[in-house]
């Protein structure tokens, strides 16, 4: 259907004595159309002066009475309902249009082109700031970043200031965000923060679009499969989203969290860059505080909040919560079951079941928890120690061979070694034996112990336990690799073998055989 001509400008120009040819460059009409204007004006006496105050409708109407009579026979779309009924899953342009046509064809009214149709959708939704309602269903999408802009709390001992970053989220439909302050970008932080994140939207969305950051994305190529990070992408398939990292270098597909990332720099950064922090926690709560106020505000350009929004329109299309809330780990791959049954992870020992030992099993350690695999199946659990607790033991009994025939090492084999080497290296391996809860947890200090005899031979690993017995009350592997690496062992006896230790000296005391006694009755 032909534009209407523009009546009012045409005088306008006429009158200011503009050619009919710059008239029709100007304002892009054929100068028929031009001449038809000037035409009507004559026959009607009309000129510029007398219709300023007349709109470009009203004149259309005055010249070309019949024009206007046939644009009105056509049925025009309700755009408000058209609006609202883009907003729900499945529903395109394409299908109300079709809507449309039925409509019109059962009023007998005539139904404009589809063409049309979307063109004067888009003049309806760029006069009321609804592009963002145009492209995005309710809970369809959530967009994830770090923001640029970083904050500082103070420590209250050193006074040093420390760096906080800030994980950005938002419901690109309602524009809800939530904000998280962390003290790394690692892994772990990134993970928790999506977690929380899905807690205080109280939902999932279909989609969750990212950056490409490593600890999401492990490769993103212009053409093939994005690879994303294992464990990530397992909390994602936990919650029931799939994530469509943005295009390398292309921030225009993420632009809601880019715009949010910079209302969040004003509405928290800005507002809080006053306030001295003296811990994270503090800081946290004024963020948490700000964070509220942000969504709460009504916005500029619409009616209503981010809140409001959120709650009426949006939040009943997000999918449930899992059940239970997704068990943040990372692994640490290739760790060998010890011969004490257990294994190490950060200077500490977790038990499995001896019939692994010499095995490569690998482990999944979350805040609280260390998990150990073999072949991809969980075979034991334990408590995680406490960051900072270091050569601590969890050990379930019942992994330990002790009563179950288990002929590789035992602590009377280790024993036996220990006293054919001599009564000092015996005395320094039972008192390594007894240093634990279990003497299996010592087997490993206790073998190592002796096989520094194969290196340096066994009767200076005698001599090198006689000098460490008279003032180490548990001597171990360093202790002794000491004495043997600097030769202090044979100054020893050159210098003065008097010093020697003697077969009374060497005598082992009473508590060494009650505890030997108490072993003979346990394996009775």
């Amino acid at each position: 259907m032909a534009s209407k001509i523009k009546v009012k400008r045409i005088l306008e120009l006429r009158e200011k004595r503009v050619s009919q040819n710059a008239i029709a460059s100007t304002l892009r009409v054929s100068k028929h159309s031009i001449q038809d204007v000037c035409r009507v004006a004559e026959e009607l006496g009309v000129t510029y002066s007398d219709v300023t105050g007349n709109t470009e409708d009203e004149l259309y109407q005055l010249f070309f009475p019949d024009k206007m009579g046939a644009q009105n026979i056509y049925k025009l779309p309700d755009y408000e309902y058209v609006h609202k009924e883009l907003a729900k899953v499945g529903v395109t342009l394409k299908l109300l249009h079709e809507e449309y046509k039925t409509e019109c064809k059962e009023n007998g009214a005539l139904a404009i082109g589809y063409s049309k149709f979307c063109k004067d959708y888009g003049k309806f939704i760029g006069t009321k700031d609804f592009a963002n309602h145009i492209i995005h269903k309710p809970g369809d999408r959530i967009e994830v970043d770090w923001s640029g802009p970083t904050m500082t709390y103070y420590d209250k001992k050193t006074g040093r200031p420390v760096t906080v970053y800030l994980f950005v989220a938002d419901l690109v439909y309602s524009r809800l965000a939530y904000v998280e302050p962390t003290l790394d970008m690692r892994q772990m932080s990134w993970m928790s923060c999506n977690i929380n994140m899905w807690e205080y939207f109280g939902g999932v969305s279909r989609i969750l679009v990212c950056d490409n950051l490593k600890t999401g994305v492990i490769s993103h190529p212009r053409e093939g499969e994005v690879i994303l990070n294992s464990e990530y992408e397992a909390l994602l398939s936990h919650y029931g989203t799939a994530a469509l990292p943005a295009a390398v270098k292309a921030p225009r597909q993420k632009n809601s969290t880019e715009g949010t990332v910079g209302d969040i720099a004003t509405a928290i950064i800005a507002r809080l860059r006053n306030e001295r922090f003296t811990s994270f926690e503090s800081l946290s709560n004024a963020v948490a505080i700000k964070l509220e106020e942000f969504n709460n505000a009504s916005f500029q350009k619409r009616s209503g909040s981010r809140r409001s929004v959120f709650e009426t329109e949006e939040k009943e299309f997000l999918k449930p919560l899992p059940a239970s809330p997704y068990e943040i780990g990372v692994w640490v791959y290739g760790r060998k079951v010890q011969l004490n049954s257990h294994v190490s992870f950060e200077k500490n020992f977790y038990s499995c079941h001896y019939s692994h030992i010499g095995k490569t099993v690998d482990l999944k350690i979350t805040p609280a928890m260390v998990y150990i695999y073999l072949n991809g199946e969980r075979i034991k659990s334990h408590s995680r120690f406490a960051a900072g607790v270091t050569n601590k033991y969890r050990t379930d009994a019942a992994d330990l061979p002790r009563n179950a025939g288990f002929t590789e090492w035992t602590e009377e084999r280790i024993m036996a070694w220990a006293d054919g080497i001599g009564m000092a290296t015996g005395i320094a391996i039972s008192r390594i034996l007894s240093s634990r809860d279990y003497p299996e947890q010592s087997f490993n200090s206790a073998l190592s112990v002796l096989n520094l005899s194969k290196t340096y031979s066994a009767a200076r690993l005698e001599k090198a336990c006689e000098i460490a017995i008279r003032t180490i009350r548990c001597p171990r592997y360093s202790h002794l690799k000491a004495i043997l690496s600097s030769g202090q062992d044979t100054a020893y006896v050159t210098a003065n073998q008097k010093n020697a230790v003697s077969t009374e000296g060497c005598l082992r005391g009473e508590d060494y055989y009650l505890s030997l006694d108490n072993r003979k009755e346990e394996n009775a």
